[in-house]
């Protein structure tokens, strides 16, 4: 910080090194009587218009200063100007082979556990199982197509995040037959089984998935980009298996109404 000999007014010297002041030179050559903007770490601390090409080094940044007001920017062009070094603490390289041997090993654990999935439903659930196991499929099918026409980037986050929304859809198939195996208990037809089974189940569907969607909602929101292809994917898949629970699955189970499969109690 100086002080101006005529006015006495506070103002800020500059002094470039030699590189510095060649770039310097050619600044302000090509924009006199417009601002020129100095940031340090994105911010923007002054923008003082160029009166003339400023050769030499060596400028000066005048205004309707204060001392105070003087000596804040001093300090805040000299802490962008630290001569801290940078040294060199780590360093990877991904390469396409990795990458690649990544996404395989995701996506063919994400056809393990969709295998493993469906059969867990068939041999607990019967005939449902198979009916939810098909649900599955279309859900799956819905959820890719979304992905294609938004379009989705599928990280291997993104893949994680679609996996888990499986379980999910899952979930709500598994509620449902439980709540209409309590009524079959109860020995009533299977028409009343079918419609008090979702009704009794939606609630506990209802909340569980709204309470994950808050939980994607933030993610998105405050996460690092990694983190939000996880939620973004997620929550996609969490609408679309709450879709297919209630109304795929309720349309598959609504066809045997009426049939002979619907007093084969075993199949139930």
């Amino acid at each position: 910080m100086g002080f101006d000999q005529t006015t006495s007014k506070p103002l800020v010297s500059l002094q470039f090194n030699p590189d510095g002041a060649k770039i310097f030179e050619e600044l302000t050559s090509k924009n006199v009587n417009k601002p020129l903007a100095i940031y340090v770490d994105q911010i923007l601390i002054s923008a003082p218009v160029v009166q003339e090409k400023i050769s030499g080094g060596k400028a000066q940044i005048t205004g309707q200063f204060t001392v105070e007001q003087a000596r804040e920017l001093v300090r805040n062009l000299n802490a962008g100007a630290l001569p801290l070094p940078i040294h060199l603490i780590s360093q990877q390289s991904v390469g396409p082979t990795l990458g690649q041997s990544s996404l395989e090993k995701s996506l063919r654990a994400g056809m393990l556990g969709f295998l493993g999935v469906i059969l867990f439903l068939i041999l607990f659930y019967r005939l449902p199982g198979i009916l939810a196991s098909l649900a599955l499929i279309i859900y799956i099918v819905l959820v890719l197509t979304i992905f294609k026409l938004l379009p989705v980037t599928l990280t291997l986050a993104g893949i994680a995040g679609f996996i888990l929304s499986l379980g999910m859809a899952v979930d709500a198939n598994i509620l449902i037959f439980s709540r209409m195996r309590e009524e079959f208990a109860q020995k009533k037809s299977f028409p009343i089984v079918v419609e008090e089974g979702f009704k009794r189940a939606w609630p506990s569907i209802r909340d569980s998935n709204f309470n994950s969607l808050i939980v994607c909602a933030i993610l998105f929101g405050f996460a690092t980009s990694f983190i939000k292809g996880f939620a973004f994917t997620l929550g996609i898949g969490i609408l679309v298996s709450m879709f297919s629970a209630i109304f795929i699955t309720r349309i598959f189970l609504r066809v045997f109404i009426g049939t002979k499969l619907e007093k084969i109690n075993w199949l139930w």
